[in-house]
């Protein structure tokens, strides 16, 4: 997966938490599903992996670790918030 940390940044991350992190950055290059990719690469289910991101992109260390990743992800995680409020709200057909 690559990149490593620079030095100072996300020290107070678990391993499994910077290869979370890593893996949202660049899922995209791996053949096949991501929920696939999942299972494969951190041998847990997409739902727990996903419980663990959203843990993540709360946390100041994430953030600390991969600024643009982070606020990327809390950006689209607001909009699908949005979207779905506003589903809730309209008036039935």
């Amino acid at each position: 997966m690559g990149q490593a940390a620079p030095a100072g940044r996300g020290a107070q991350l678990a391993d499994l938490e910077r290869r979370v992190l890593m893996f949202e950055r660049q899922y995209w290059c791996y053949e096949g599903s991501k929920e696939s990719a999942i299972r494969d690469l951190f041998e847990m289910e997409p739902t727990r992996y996903y419980e663990l991101l959203s843990r993540l992109v709360d946390s100041d260390a994430a953030l600390a670790f991969d600024p643009q990743l982070v606020k990327r992800l809390r950006r689209q995680r607001a909009e699908r918030h949005r979207a779905r409020s506003a589903r809730r709200l309209e008036p039935p057909a």
